[in-house]
């Protein structure tokens, strides 16, 4: 499990290095991965995303981890085994922003009950899967710690 001292040392680096916090979380089921897919209004097919959300301020991050899981799908998350890894990018709006990524346990599955997202599917991690070549990288390390 993540202890409280990681939590707090992303925490801290994220601040010092003046990025906003967002958390997105793996939820494995026997090798597949939940992946959402954005409501697709344009000629080019979206890329599925992890569950997640923005970090409030002052918030810790492992209840931003639980929150933002239970907002987006209506699972809820039991443990944070693993912080698989991050990267930056900048917004919609230029502000640098840090995801950080982590490998959760659920109490079920499912039902699963999708908030702001179209639909979402079961992947199998080794597959080809319509995600960003860092979401993408994310998955890579985290096939390496659980599924070597």
């Amino acid at each position: 499990m993540v202890s409280e001292s990681e939590f707090e040392e992303l925490s801290r680096r994220a601040e010092v290095d003046g990025t906003a916090p967002r958390v997105g979380a793996i939820i494995d089921r026997g090798g597949q991965i939940l992946l959402l897919a954005r409501h697709d209004t344009g000629p080019i097919k979206a890329t599925l995303k992890l569950p997640g959300t923005t970090v409030l301020p002052r918030e810790p991050l492992a209840d931003a981890v639980v929150r933002g899981v239970y907002e987006e799908t209506g699972l809820t998350v039991t443990g944070i085994r693993h912080h698989v890894g991050d990267f930056d990018y900048l917004s919609p709006d230029a502000h640098p922003v840090r995801r950080l990524h982590f490998a959760v346990d659920v109490a079920a599955t499912d039902p699963i009950r999708l908030t702001v997202h179209a639909r979402y599917v079961w992947a199998p991690l080794d597959g080809e899967l319509l995600v960003t070549p860092s979401i993408r990288r994310i998955l890579d390390t985290y096939r390496t710690l659980v599924h070597p």
